[in-house]
């Protein structure tokens, strides 16, 4: 194989060709621009690119493989030593502010949130929607993108949200995005242009989000959460005229936020010119007999951004999102995307459009949602088995349950007994904003598990409580209550 070196030799210096090629690799190797294990080219090729004798080339990699810069095998050519020196190639890379970083040691059962099964990822229909496009693609296809999104992806959108959210909507106001994580972004450099820099967001809530938020320079006002929701009154009267909310299905809590809540926070926008940014994380897997609540955009398409993603309904690695925006918003996040980027890469937003408008996503949706309403049947029947004390609150949705503890548990010391059993979990202290009481809770995700190890998962939960005499002794069995919990008098009760 025609390997490629990018080095420079100078005829006029008093210093030799193989000498001056010797200093270029060992500068190259130190300063971590030619890493551990590069492959570099045979001593042949890089004399002909560099019009030099083979001769020097083999001077100076023999040099510097006997310094330990370079090591050679037969069959496998001239590599960079793993030995080295230079930068340090196993130092972490930068935390991502929307994920948290992998834990320092290997578990046997992850329990954090936000993981669906890759596995269910619909190989076969996506070929066949990318083979499609590919067949038909033209110049408008393979050129640059709207920075807004393909056209055919904007429409297929529209078309889809009002047929299965009721998101009220039109081509022109979806903006495709890289993953809810560039809409958050977009949307917190946008806003101030509209005299918006502070974003209340739900307690509890996404952690790593209001990191995120405050990182994008808006200023984030916590707002409580009790089990009819956000609280609203306490909502106005933070002074914020912009909130994040995640009405459908709570983060983490899992409550639906209420009909008298929800016309209240439409309310609000109105009366406050304020605008309402509704993440509908996992609306895809909904699993009560009830029907799933429309939009809260549909209420007020003028004051609500509604955003999603195709993270969990296909795998998060394909990075497409989606906001359905007022038009008031439209023309600033346009200008504020125009100098980010180009756009989102266009044969994936038109091979998603395909599967769109096939009908391949609903068919695909049908069969995994089946699949995730058994995980969570599955984790109901545990924690009922295992867990008879905790109550589980929220509705049937989604890829993760609340279980609230009795109110002696140590929270803290409970994920820690857990870890210990090569299990980790967050509680519900983990996604608070606001000091003060709360009763314990744990956070767990469920979807990524085989059915067997939500079982195995929650045993090790259930003997960790038990370490503590906090709870029955294990093999006790009861029902575990679901839904939702008592609430405390008054409308601000914690969750």
């Amino acid at each position: 194989m025609a390997w490629h070196l990018s080095v420079e030799v100078d005829r006029s210096s008093a210093t030799s060709l193989a000498g001056q090629l010797q200093d270029a690799l060992r500068h190259r190797i130190t300063d971590g621009v030619l890493r551990p294990g590069t492959r570099l080219p045979s001593t042949r090729r890089l004399a002909d690119d560099l019009g030099v004798s083979r001769s020097v080339a083999v001077e100076a990699y023999e040099q510097l493989a006997a310094e330990g810069w370079l090591t050679g095998r037969h069959g496998s050519g001239t590599c960079v030593s793993e030995r080295a020196g230079g930068t340090d190639s196993t130092a972490p890379p930068p935390a991502v502010a929307l994920r948290e970083p992998e834990p320092a040691a290997p578990v046997r059962w992850d329990l954090r949130t936000g993981r669906a099964d890759p596995g269910n990822f619909p190989r076969q229909e996506w070929l066949a929607s990318y083979r499609t496009v590919l067949a038909a693609a033209g110049r408008e296809e393979l050129d640059y993108p709207p920075v807004a999104g393909h056209p055919s992806l904007r429409r297929a959108l529209a078309d889809y949200l009002g047929r299965v959210r009721g998101v009220r909507t039109e081509a022109g106001s979806v903006m495709v995005t890289a993953g809810f994580a560039q809409g958050l972004s977009l949307l917190c450099e946008a806003l101030p242009r509209l005299g918006i820099r502070t974003l209340a967001v739900e307690d509890p809530g996404h952690r790593s989000q209001r990191r995120f938020i405050e990182e994008c320079g808006m200023r984030v006002v916590p707002v409580r959460v009790d089990h009819e929701g956000i609280d609203v009154g306490e909502l106005a009267a933070s002074g914020a005229r912009a909130v994040l909310v995640t009405p459908a299905h709570q983060y983490p809590t899992g409550v639906v936020l209420s009909s008298a809540r929800r016309q209240a926070l439409v309310r609000w926008a109105r009366e406050s010119d304020g605008l309402v940014v509704e993440d509908d994380y996992d609306g895809e897997f909904w699993f009560d007999r009830e029907v799933r609540p429309a939009a809260l955009q549909e209420l007020a398409p003028e004051h609500v951004v509604y955003a999603g993603t195709a993270s969990k309904a296909l795998v998060p690695g394909l990075r497409i999102g989606w906001l359905a925006v007022p038009p008031p918003l439209t023309a600033a996040l346009d200008r504020v995307r125009s100098r980010r980027d180009l756009g989102t890469d266009g044969l994936t937003q038109c091979a998603f459009a395909e599967l769109i408008t096939s009908g391949l996503l609903d068919r695909h949706l049908r069969r995994v949602r089946a699949r995730y309403r058994r995980r969570r049947e599955a984790f109901t029947r545990a924690a009922a088995e295992l867990l008879p004390e905790a109550t589980l609150l929220g509705v049937s949705a989604g890829l993760h349950g609340y279980l609230q503890l009795p109110p002696t548990t140590d929270e803290s010391a409970l994920t820690s007994a857990a870890l210990t059993r090569s299990v980790l979990v967050h509680g519900g202290a983990h996604h608070q904003v606001t000091p003060g009481p709360r009763p314990p809770a744990l956070v767990i995700g469920y979807a990524h598990l085989p059915l067997a190890g939500i079982t195995d998962a929650l045993t090790a939960l259930r003997d960790a409580l038990a370490e503590q005499h906090r709870v029955v002794t294990p093999g006790a069995r009861g029902t575990a209550r679901r839904g939702t919990a008592p609430r405390a008098t008054g409308s601000r009760a914690p969750i």
